[in-house]
């Protein structure tokens, strides 16, 4: 997972045909505006500096029950290995707090887009995870998954999701509330590339070929005890990220899958309490790709709705598309287009807030600037606002994976950027007025 060649294979095309793709998509703005604005409402953007060092990065975001905020990040030690803090910022407003540090350690896998996490549960207990090395191969690491009943002054000890000694990689994390002092977690998992004998293929960096991942999850109770363990597909793609949310029927999962022919498309699990559904594409989109294109789904839910965003090449253009379901993910209605064209980068974010969804993702300009955009949709995801809200001074893969979330009257985002060569953490605040 540490190696994400495919998109690196396509800079050519994309520097090729970047600039028509803009002209296109400013052409298309410029005839869509009055769909894309709502009268009488103005995005305010409002920069905030996260409470981190220079040098921060793989930030995470997330709502607590009682509308706090946490963020947290990985920070390098040098010689002594990383560390993950994080801070609070209390409901409904206030400063954030001063940063706690989680756990640090010299064998952790670190990487750009299989970040860590942080949770909170109504009875008050944190949750977090990272990956740590668990084996002789760069390929071999695990998630540690510890809590905290104290507010975050104490952890518990670090503990694997899946079984110990297991090889391979195992990652890209989704918690969920189960229960009120119930964590549910979703991963990706490759111990049956281990069984199947071809674990190796993981150092040439390509994720195509072999035994497929799967996608496992488990619920943990507040004795951090593991309380159940299911395997959730046996076929998904390497390295693309999870999401989960709760509907009034259980919680849904989404990820990308992999079938036969190398088709990666968007996949979705329920679980009512007691059982899984079957895995079921959201939209068979039908993209096929011999590799992993590092660029997953994003899920939110209110009451028996779904919604679920996502990015594909399918028509030969990298574009975001989302779907509405109405049925706590049973069926879907058709997809609708949130961009398209060569200067969209994916790495979504979606958050529900004030009867709106808002939707996050990277585009890149001629001038290969990266730009942060935050759209706002109603419920039948039609547009009502896109607002730049920052332009990158990172590239590539320096900037990671923004993250979004609604707090109070706002949407709260914070990325990685640099300075220099050193990576720092920035945030934004946008209301709607």
């Amino acid at each position: 997972m540490a190696s994400f060649c495919y998109s690196c294979t396509d800079i050519w095309r994309r520097a090729i045909l970047l600039a028509a793709a803009g002209l296109i998509a400013a052409c298309a703005a410029e005839g869509d505006t009055e769909k894309t604005t709502q009268a009488g409402v103005v995005p305010v953007v409002e920069a905030w500096q996260p409470p981190a060092p220079a040098g921060a990065a793989q930030p995470d975001l997330v709502a607590t029950p009682d509308g706090a905020l946490l963020l947290s990040w990985v920070e390098p030690m040098g010689e002594a290995g990383h560390r993950l803090r994080f801070s609070r910022r209390p409901a409904p407003s206030g400063d954030w707090e001063a940063p706690h540090t989680i756990a640090e350690g010299r064998k952790w896998f670190v990487n750009w887009a299989d970040t860590p996490h942080v949770y909170a549960l109504a009875d008050g207990s944190l949750w977090a995870h990272w990956l740590r090395s668990t084996g002789p191969s760069r390929m071999d690491y695990g998630i540690d998954l510890v809590r905290s009943g104290d507010g975050g002054a104490t952890w518990s000890a670090p503990q694997l999701v899946h079984p110990s000694g297991t090889p391979g990689d195992h990652g890209f994390v989704t918690f969920w509330p189960q229960a009120h002092d119930r964590l549910g977690i979703a991963w990706l998992d490759s111990r049956q590339k281990a069984i199947d004998g071809v674990h190796a293929h993981h150092d040439d960096g390509h994720h195509s070929g072999g035994a497929p991942m799967m996608l496992r999850a488990a619920l943990y109770g507040a004795e951090t005890k593991q309380g159940g363990e299911w395997p959730l597909d046996t076929s998904t793609c390497d390295c693309c990220t999870t999401s989960s949310a709760v509907t009034d029927r259980g919680v849904v999962v989404v990820y990308r899958g992999r079938s036969d022919g190398e088709i990666r498309d968007t996949r979705i699990v329920r679980f009512d309490g007691e059982r899984w559904t079957p895995p079921r594409d959201v939209h068979a989109d039908g993209w096929q790709i011999a590799g992993c294109p590092v660029n997953g789904p994003v899920t939110v839910a209110d009451g028996a709705v779904v919604w679920v965003a996502w990015y594909t090449e399918a028509d030969g253009l990298p574009e975001l598309r989302a779907a509405r379901s109405d049925d706590a993910g049973d069926t879907f209605g058709p997809p609708v287009t949130l961009a398209k064209g060569e200067q969209v980068l994916g790495r979504l974010g979606l958050a529900f807030g004030d009867g709106h969804l808002l939707v996050s993702w990277l585009e890149q300009s001629p001038d290969e600037r990266q730009m942060l955009i935050l759209g706002r949709y109603d419920g039948a995801w039609h547009p009502l606002q896109r607002v730049e809200v920052a332009t990158l001074s990172a590239r590539g893969r320096a900037s990671g994976i923004p993250r979004l979330q609604w707090s109070g009257d706002a949407a709260w985002l914070a990325w990685t950027d640099v300075a220099g060569e050193t990576p720092r953490l920035s945030g934004a605040r946008v209301v709607f007025r």
